[in-house]
């Protein structure tokens, strides 16, 4: 057993240190600059494609932001409940300490979540334990979406239900690496540098770069995240998907793992 929880905390470990690494590796080669940004417009990042998940283990990103972690986290096995920790929601305890992982995930009930109220029911279980309200639901091909909001109506973080059995997550992802608050690098101080009309404008720009004439895609209205924005992506007023844009650096992250888009609750 001991063996086996060093294998799983190694696996964790690794997978968030590659994320780690590839963000900055992306930071490094993009044309978006740290120095003097409140003076001009981040560019937008010129990161590759957004890579498809597979069906296999998931795996941490290895282009940079434009990549996802896939929504094989969900799978069965050394990366379901077992590794993750028990029914509290640590991702195993003592793994890499309570203050860094803690909180990120609830395990699922066992009930398939078919609809956007039920999404709502388990995103709100989750989010009573972070003392947070659930604002937006979205329901895609392959997961339920749920935005997080503090009591006053701010957008707290981002998470994710699975509709296979319940279980929620803080997203992976922007929430999980860039959020100050609830992500993995939380407690980041220093002023954001760059604003919700600089966020839309990189977000629309990576449109451009990233779509063709058939599938010419805008970008929504900013949502302000501790430490980034996210954004729906919308083709003929309808929305298609979402992106995120680092409030520090520019950087772009599409939200690649989603599948689908399939309809909305607001309430």
């Amino acid at each position: 057993m001991t063996r086996r929880r060093t294998q799983q905390a190694a696996a964790v470990a690794a997978l968030a240190l590659a994320g780690a690494v590839s963000l900055g590796a992306c930071g490094a080669n993009s044309n978006t600059s740290t120095a003097g940004m409140s003076s001009r417009t981040p560019a937008a990042s010129a990161s590759p494609a957004p890579t498809v998940p597979g069906s296999g283990t998931p795996t941490a990103p290895t282009t940079g932001p434009t990549s996802g972690w896939g929504p094989d986290v969900w799978s069965d096995g050394d990366w379901g409940s077992g590794m993750m920790g028990d029914d509290s929601g640590s991702w195993g305890p003592g793994m890499m300490g309570q203050g860094m992982m803690g909180n990120w995930w609830l395990a699922g009930n066992g009930n398939r979540v078919q609809t956007l109220d039920q999404a709502r029911q388990r995103a709100t279980v989750f989010a009573d334990r972070l003392s947070l309200k659930v604002g937006e639901v979205m329901q895609f091909s392959r997961n339920f979406y749920a935005e997080l909001e503090s009591t006053g109506g701010r957008p707290a973080t981002e998470v994710l239900v699975n509709p296979a059995d319940g279980a929620v997550q803080v997203e992976y992802g922007p929430a999980m690496m860039w959020n100050t608050d609830y992500g993995m690098h939380h407690g980041r101080q220093g002023q954001t540098r760059v604003s919700a009309a600089q966020a839309g404008s990189i977000a629309q720009q990576w449109l451009r770069n990233h779509s063709t004439a058939l599938t010419a895609l805008t970008a929504g209205d900013p949502e302000s995240y501790p430490g980034y924005y996210t954004l729906h992506t919308m083709k003929s007023g309808k929305i298609t998907g979402m992106l995120s844009v680092n409030a520090y650096t520019g950087q772009v992250w599409d939200h690649s793992w989603h599948g689908a888009y399939m309809a909305t609750s607001q309430r």
